[in-house]
């Protein structure tokens, strides 16, 4: 008998988790394609990658482990100001523990949509003195763009204007954990939050 998945038992329960939008092995075999492209524009040099908490840190551990040169790793936190999740900019929570003076900066973004939130890393690191500043993210919406000065260099799919859930990306901190990458059904969204 076929034991059903943590997706099927959140679905059974009334979560709204869709249809399988990235398996677990398409994302892996292009993690693993962006750490060779990452590895060969880096293979002089020692990266620090830099990833925001909390959604981009299963795309960061990956990532690091599909890099087969040395390189460090970084964290900062971020929150959006007031209580909006979008539109009103973002505070800095956590900074990094190391200065970026002269480094060779990766940002490790989980979904780049608008850029807003990339523009204001590239920016405020750009200040900090980095032999060279660029950004991967796992998902990109480049039709959502509001900002055009960001340098986005590695992508790994190019996604459409849905909600997902999985591979680190949760809602309200719920569904981080699956290993797919889920469409979430906007429709049952309230319902499933009021009932949580």
């Amino acid at each position: 008998m076929r034991r059903s998945t943590a997706a099927e038992r959140l679905r059974a329960a009334g979560q709204p988790i869709g249809d399988v939008y990235l398996g677990r092995d398409e994302i892996a075999a292009r993690v693993e394609e962006l750490g060779a492209e990452i590895a060969a524009a880096y293979r002089d040099a020692l990266p620090v990658l830099v990833a925001p908490l909390k959604s981009s840190a299963v795309f960061l551990a990956d990532l690091s482990r599909a890099l087969e040169i040395d390189h460090e790793l970084d964290v900062i936190e971020l929150a959006p100001y007031g209580s909006g999740r979008a539109g009103g900019g973002v505070r800095l929570l956590k900074d990094l523990d190391r200065p970026l003076e002269g480094r060779d900066v990766l940002l490790v973004e989980d979904v780049v949509d608008t850029g807003l939130t990339l523009g204001f890393l590239t920016r405020s690191f750009a200040e900090r003195g980095p032999a060279s500043l660029a950004a991967v993210t796992l998902l990109d919406r480049p039709y959502r763009r509001l900002v055009d000065d960001i340098s986005l260099h590695y992508v790994g799919f190019t996604v459409p204007d849905e909600l997902f859930a999985g591979y680190g990306l949760g809602l309200d901190e719920r569904w981080r954990a699956l290993p797919d990458l889920h469409v979430v059904v906007a429709d049952e969204l309230p319902v499933a939050i009021d009932a949580a």
